[in-house]
């Protein structure tokens, strides 16, 4: 969890916005606390954002208002971010078959570097590790996959990764080796 005065030090109103916060450096979080509410005034910073529950691209550097409900948190996402999904892991042990599930918001270039090893030795020490570092070329529309430096591929060998960009989706099989994937 961030606040927004660390990422828009130079924005007056999201310095003084103490009820939204920003989860990792791409996702905007307006928390409902008040009792009964049914809309909330949400601030965007300067820069394109998507509402993540509906795909609606909306201009930053202004307030919205947003009808909210009790299964509705307000959630946006910044222009030119790539938001890994899923599979879901109730806990660090437990085996998935999905493929790894990724979200782009265009409007930018992005990168992204998915992280995994283990998770309960420190074999990561001896390189025991994945990086795939994912890089987004807004103008060419396609996203760039590789392995990072000092990583290797671990099981599962190799990574079913299904990536969403509005309503297109691409699947590929990533083997370690590097991979263009047009939209």
């Amino acid at each position: 969890m961030r606040p927004l005065w660390l990422h828009f030090p130079n924005d007056p109103k999201a310095v003084e916005c103490g009820d939204q916060y920003l989860w990792g450096k791409s996702v905007l979080v307006a928390p409902v606390v008040e009792k009964g509410a049914t809309t909330r005034r949400v601030y965007l910073p300067a820069s394109d954002w998507y509402d993540f529950w509906t795909g609606e691209r909306l201009e930053g550097g202004r307030e919205i208002s947003r009808p909210v409900d009790l299964e509705t948190m307000p959630l946006y996402v910044r222009a030119g971010s790539i938001v890994p999904l899923g599979p879901v892991k109730q806990f660090v042990d437990e085996k998935v078959d999905g493929p790894l599930s990724i979200s782009i918001y265009p409007g930018a270039d992005a990168s992204f570097l998915l992280y995994e090893d283990d998770g309960i030795s420190f074999n990561y020490r001896k390189g025991d590790w994945t990086g795939i570092q994912m890089t987004w070329n807004d103008a060419r529309r396609t996203l760039h996959l590789q392995l990072a430096n000092g990583s290797r591929m671990l099981s599962p060998e190799p990574r079913p990764i299904v990536a969403q960009l509005a309503k297109a989706t691409r699947s590929v099989m990533f083997k370690g080796e590097p991979v263009e994937v047009p939209f």
